[in-house]
């Protein structure tokens, strides 16, 4: 049994996670929504990438974004939810030093990247309806491929320093996160040092990533919107439109709460902590269960193709 009573000690070997802190007696039933929403995320991605794959009219790069998009959803999920789960269900609160390092660069890594893959969506579709004629030609495969590329470099990149400023402060007080996950500002504020250098960086990445690329979508929407109520006909406008809604609400349901959450974490002193933490989980398990949803709902060619599944299945 760890002693949780644990004050003098340099640098340790393991953490200690405390689950939603305040509500340890409710664990097991907190896990059931958490366990049914990780489930239905995990079906749902993993069903529109294999419905893209064995489409053969869905090899387009729109396609290959949602695609790259419900990667960084499995990913995102996965790197929380099981040590989550087994909190819940089994108590097992330890986690090495290096493995807690490795979840935070992974959840802080594909949430940079997620929001590179929103761009690439923004760009799809303003390429798409502004200029459709040209779309092909200049969103290739090789276009595609390196914004996929590009994404990836700059998320692994701008992910890279919150691990190494972490490993490099003295752990005096406590080795209890008390956390779900090893979020960055809740292990940091375990050093007995002034870590302003930390949450300084993690303020730098949220606002650079809500500084250049909300303002990108924002931007390609606003061109977007434009030439959509210039259409001639109705019935145009409101088949275009219904293209970029799924984009529209997946964008928001993934911006809103990091923001809300990134500021909250750093200045919502007086919220109770097990709602801060009830929160973050909220926020890393609801956008990839919500996304394969929206997508299969509002996507007529994806919603097609599952019927055509279910039916194909049925008969």
């Amino acid at each position: 049994m760890v002693d949780s009573n644990i004050t003098e000690f340099t640098n340790p070997s393991t953490f200690i996670l405390m689950g939603i802190p305040g509500l340890e007696a409710a664990h097991v039933w907190i896990s059931i929504p958490f366990c049914i929403m990780y489930a239905i995320a995990i079906l749902g991605n993993i069903t529109i990438l294999f419905i893209v794959k064995t489409e053969q009219s869905l090899h387009g790069p729109m396609y290959y974004f949602l695609c790259m998009l419900a990667i960084t959803d499995l990913v995102l999920s996965t790197s929380t939810m099981p040590k989550m789960l087994s909190i819940f269900w089994f108590n097992s609160r330890e986690i090495s030093f290096s493995a807690c390092l490795t979840q935070m660069y992974f959840i802080h890594c594909f949430s940079v990247m997620e929001s590179g893959v929103f761009v690439a969506l923004a760009l799809d579709r303003y390429m798409a309806i502004c200029h459709p004629l040209r779309h092909s030609t200049i969103l290739t495969n090789s276009v595609v491929a390196k914004i996929g590329l590009a994404v990836v470099l700059h998320s692994g990149i701008l992910a890279l320093p919150y691990p190494f400023l972490v490993r490099h402060w003295p752990y005096c007080r406590t080795n209890i996160i008390p956390h779900s996950y090893c979020d960055h500002m809740a292990v940091v504020n375990l050093a007995c040092a002034d870590t302003r250098i930390s949450s300084y960086y993690g303020l730098f990445v949220v606002f650079s990533v809500v500084g250049l690329d909300v303002p990108f979508i924002i931007v390609s929407y606003i061109q977007i919107l434009r030439a959509i109520f210039s259409l001639p006909t109705k019935d145009a406008r409101l088949k275009t439109f219904g293209t970029c809604g799924s984009h529209l609400c997946c964008i928001l349901s993934f911006y809103l709460p990091e923001f809300f959450s990134s500021l909250v974490q750093r200045f919502g002193h007086k919220v109770p902590l097990h709602s801060l933490v009830l929160f973050a989980n909220v926020y890393l398990l609801v956008p990839p269960l919500l996304h394969p949803i929206i997508y299969g709902v509002r996507t007529k060619q994806i919603r097609e193709r599952l019927l055509r599944l279910f039916t194909c299945k049925g008969t």
